[in-house]
C-alpha cells in the first residue's frame, strides 16, 4: 500500500455521533492510511464530552475535548461545571469546549447561551486550558466575552472559522488560532475564505473536518451516505495548500505543529 509522505491532524471530528457506531473503527483506519495520524474529537454537550473522553482513551493519538455548544446551553448549571470540570482532568481531554454563542438557531436562549459560555471561559481560565470556540451570527457579543476573558486562557481556537475580512481581522487582534474546514470547498458559499487565507498568520491555521458534517462539496466522487470524515481532511489540506501555494506536505508539517501547541501533544 502506498504510504502518505503528509501527516495530518485533524482538530475537530464529532466521532462520537451516532453515524459512527457501527464502523468507527473502519473510519480511524481509513484515515490512518490517508495520512491522518492524530485528530481530537468534538464534546458538545455532557454526554457527548464523556463519549468523546471515551473513545479517546481507546485509541492512541486520539484526544477529546469537553464542554456544552450553545445549542446545549439550557443544561448548563452548577452540577453539570462540577461534572464537567471531572472530565476535564482526564489526560486525554485537552480543551474546553465546543463553546461559544450561537444566535442562528437560537435552541437554547440568549441568556442561558451567554451564562453558559461565560462559566466555561471562567473554566478554562481555572484550569489554564485552551478553549475550543463556536460562533454563528454572534460575533459582537462573541468577541467581546472572548476578549473579557482573553488574558486568563492560554489559547482559544475559532472552530469553523467562516466569517468576514473584519471578523477575522477581530480574530486575530485577540490572537486566535483559525480553523478552517471543507466550507472552502465550498463554491456556493465559501469562495470569500479563498481570500482570507492567506491573511491567517501561518502559525494560527488549523484544519478540521467537523466530520460527519460538512462534506467538501467538491469531493469526488462522494460517499454514497453523504457523510464526511476525518479521512477527508486530505482533501480538505490539498485545497487549503494550493491557494496558500505551498506543498501539501509544507502545510501538513505546518499545521500538524499548530495542533500539537495548542492541545500541548508533542
Amino acid at each position: 500500500m502506498h504510504t502518505p509522505t503528509a501527516s495530518w491532524f485533524d482538530i475537530g471530528a464529532n466521532l462520537g455521533h451516532s453515524s459512527f457506531a457501527d464502523d468507527l473503527d473502519a473510519v480511524l483506519r481509513r484515515a490512518e492510511a490517508l495520512g491522518v495520524r492524530q485528530l481530537c474529537i468534538t464534546g458538545t454537550s455532557l454526554d457527548m464530552s464523556a463519549r468523546a473522553a471515551e473513545i479517546a482513551e481507546q485509541h492512541p493519538r486520539l484526544l477529546a475535548t469537553a464542554g456544552v455548544h450553545p445549542h446545549s446551553a439550557g443544561e448548563y448549571d452548577a452540577d453539570s461545571n462540577a461534572a464537567l470540570h471531572r472530565l476535564l482532568r482526564r489526560e486525554c481531554v485537552r480543551a474546553v469546549g465546543e463553546t461559544g454563542l450561537d444566535y442562528h438557531r437560537n435552541y437554547a436562549s440568549r441568556p442561558e447561551q451567554l451564562r453558559a459560555f461565560t462559566g466555561q471561559l471562567s473554566l478554562a481560565a481555572d484550569l489554564n486550558m485552551p478553549v475550543f470556540l463556536h460562533q454563528r451570527e454572534a460575533h459582537e457579543d462573541f468577541i467581546a466575552l472572548v476578549g473579557e476573558h482573553r488574558g486568563a486562557i492560554p489559547r482559544a481556537v475559532a472552530h469553523c472559522f467562516t466569517g468576514t475580512a473584519a471578523e477575522l481581522e477581530d480574530c486575530l487582534d485577540l490572537d486566535l488560532y483559525i480553523g478552517i474546514t471543507g466550507w472552502i470547498c465550498d463554491e456556493r458559499r465559501g469562495l470569500h475564505l479563498h481570500e482570507l487565507i492567506g491573511r491567517i498568520p501561518a502559525d494560527r491555521l488549523l484544519l478540521e473536518t467537523d466530520c460527519p458534517y460538512l462534506l467538501p462539496r467538491d469531493l469526488d466522487p462522494k460517499p454514497q451516505n453523504r457523510r464526511n470524515e476525518p479521512g477527508h481532511l486530505v482533501h480538505i489540506g490539498t485545497v487549503v495548500a494550493r491557494l496558500l501555494e505551498v506543498s501539501p506536505e509544507q502545510l501538513a508539517v505546518q499545521t500538524r505543529s499548530n495542533a500539537e501547541t495548542f492541545f500541548a501533544a508533542n
